[in-house]
């Protein structure tokens, strides 16, 4: 393991083994659990009725059937999610995170945290009152791929136990350093889309940006067309005000 961008200080400071678990809301869980249950009888409802009134009726058959087996399935990852949601192995130097049925696992030399933000569709359920208030987010990610995951205290077993992921898995990504790696995807995600090296730029600043991107031969042709406009614009207005004065004499003569 290369510690290139690392902090020996801050990486000894950290835990040497041990597993530390996050489970899920036990809530959501408990939610998941009823809907899911009573959307499986319904689903198997749908197949009986199916074969009974008319063996042929395939998309009766075939709704329930694919229903059936997404709840079932999504049952079952509520026993997977209770044991946790979100491990960090100090043992194995890693974040395992339970996605779906699969677990993914960041090296720690390889991992990033900091804070996230909710999609729109939260952000309008938070403002409208029907959504959850003050939820906080905090992103998973692995720098040298382009995905990146984000957990909340809503999918948390509590708000502790976010606060002690959020710690440890900071923690983490300091003193590893991943994010400064030369392999680093540079991704802007939630609170980190921060315009930080980027400044107001008033009148002066535009004219001094202009002035240096225009070569020499770009300024002298620009001054030429500004002459001749300028001489083209005094032509026509002594033109003009000769045309008046012979007009006044004619009007004298007569």
């Amino acid at each position: 393991m290369s510690n290139d961008t690392g902090d020996e200080k801050k990486i000894a400071a950290l835990p040497k083994e041990g597993v530390h678990c996050f489970p899920a809301n036990a809530k959501q869980i408990g939610t998941r659990r009823i809907v899911t249950v009573i959307l499986s009888v319904v689903f198997i409802a749908l197949i009986v009725i199916g074969f009974v009134m008319d063996p042929r009726n395939y998309i009766l058959c075939a709704i329930g059937t694919v229903g059936l087996v997404i709840s079932v399935l999504v049952l079952a990852q509520t026993f997977l999610i209770a044991k946790y949601r979100v491990a960090i192995d100090y043992n194995e130097k890693k974040v395992v995170l339970r996605y779906r049925f699969s677990n993914i696992s960041i090296p720690f030399e390889s991992f990033d945290s900091y804070e996230g933000e909710g999609d729109k569709a939260e952000e309008l359920l938070e403002n409208s009152g029907l959504g959850e208030r003050g939820v906080q987010y905090l992103v998973l990610d692995n720098v040298f791929d382009e995905a990146c995951f984000q957990t909340s205290t809503k999918d948390l077993a509590s708000t502790e136990d976010f606060l002690k992921l959020k710690a440890e898995a900071v923690a983490i990504a300091d003193a590893y350093g991943a994010r400064n790696s030369e392999g680093a995807i540079k991704i802007t995600y939630g609170k980190m889309a921060k315009a930080s090296n980027t400044k107001e730029v008033d009148g002066d600043d535009v004219d001094s940006i202009v002035d240096a991107a225009m070569s020499d031969d770009d300024k002298a042709e620009i001054a030429k067309e500004v002459a001749d406009t300028a001489e083209e614009a005094v032509e026509e207005a002594a033109i003009e005000v000769s045309e008046a004065s012979e007009d006044t004499d004619s009007e004298e003569k007569a």
